[in-house]
């Protein structure tokens, strides 16, 4: 069987099939929305780094103890490309499976995956609740302290923005303003 490239359409279904979870819908949402804005930026294919974001996290809800394995197997099963899968894998990188991120593509995932968490956790503090009206140096504030947003592994996004060889501020920054494109699907739009 030839493998395809996947539409955002298919990309949507197949997340809706294995995610019932309005949280984890969102998150998947919210990095689609930044993988979107980060290709834009770059000039690259916005539809495939938009299409690899939402996906990212399939088999989360169903096959947590299986993550990024579980997902490998879906998308094989549904023909998707090779590089596509690829590239959802290497997010897991150092957590749940080895393979490195390497292209542009997938150390932007990297970096960012974990970082729209605690953009969407600092947005909701915020009087207007809203990623429309914040900047980094509001997400930098609660980065110093470990206790909010205690889930949101720091090195991670630390290491992506390392490998991508951007500043941690210049990456919250990138990481709001996609967000913010797809603020009122994702419950921060707020009173902005």
């Amino acid at each position: 069987m030839m493998e395809s490239v996947p539409t955002r359409e298919e990309a949507f279904e197949l997340l809706t099939r294995y995610n019932k979870s309005e949280s984890l819908i969102k998150h998947a949402l919210a990095v689609e929305g930044v993988m979107r804005y980060m290709a834009k930026k770059r000039g690259e294919d916005e539809e495939k780094w938009g299409v690899i974001g939402l996906i990212h996290d399939l088999d989360y809800e169903q096959y947590p103890d299986q993550h990024c394995l579980k997902t490998q197997q879906i998308l094989e099963e549904n023909n998707w490309p090779a590089e596509y899968i690829r590239a959802v894998i290497s997010h897991g990188w150092g957590i749940c499976v080895d393979v490195k991120p390497e292209s542009e593509l997938e150390k932007t995932l990297y970096a960012i995956d974990e970082l729209t968490g605690l953009v969407a956790t600092s947005a909701l503090v915020r009087p207007s609740k809203s990623v429309l009206d914040m900047k980094a140096k509001s997400v930098k504030k609660k980065w110093k302290d470990k206790r909010f947003a205690a889930g949101v592994d720091r090195t991670i996004i630390a290491r992506g923005a390392e490998l991508l060889g951007v500043e941690i501020s210049e990456l919250i920054t990138d990481t709001i303003m996609g967000m913010r494109e797809v603020a009122e699907e994702i419950g921060l739009k707020g009173s902005a």
